[in-house]
């Protein structure tokens, strides 16, 4: 398997984009530097994850907070900020945040239950039921004397 090779921030697309001056760098709009810069492609899971357009210094974060912000429901993927070139924090819509909350949940519980299969920890339908009964209250049904 070869090893993945990430482009710098010091790339081309992203080199222009910061020498211009901050005038002409307001006027466009702050998703444009991400199409200019389409790099490479790497497999985060099942989502693409972009080096141009996912990871940005924690200096701009703060220089475009509000905007940041206001597109992260329309962001694919989360945010990584940087912070003297290494990663420091992630960024995310609360929408991505419960799905990824939820989706550790779950597995959390599968694991757990194929933990009890494996130590011997489970109950068959008919014991589960009387356990269940017993839980709340409720006397086992008699069967009737015609079921014999």
């Amino acid at each position: 398997m070869g090893k993945a090779v990430y482009r710098s921030r010091a790339s081309a697309p992203y080199a222009s984009w910061t020498s211009q001056s901050p005038a002409s760098r307001a006027s466009e709009p702050y998703a444009s530097r991400a199409e200019e810069a389409a790099g490479p492609r790497y497999r985060a899971e099942s989502q693409a994850f972009q080096t141009a357009e996912d990871i940005i210094p924690i200096a701009e974060l703060k220089a475009n907070m509000s905007e940041i912000v206001r597109q992260l429901d329309a962001r694919p993927r989360p945010l990584v900020v940087t912070l003297n070139g290494k990663p420091a924090a992630v960024v995310m819509s609360p929408k991505e945040y419960d799905r990824l909350a939820y989706q550790s949940r779950f597995i959390d519980s599968v694991a757990a239950g194929l933990a009890d299969v494996q130590a011997g920890r489970t109950y068959d339908g008919e014991e589960a039921v009387a356990e269940l009964l017993g839980e709340l209250g409720v006397k086992k049904p008699r069967r009737s004397r015609s079921a014999k």
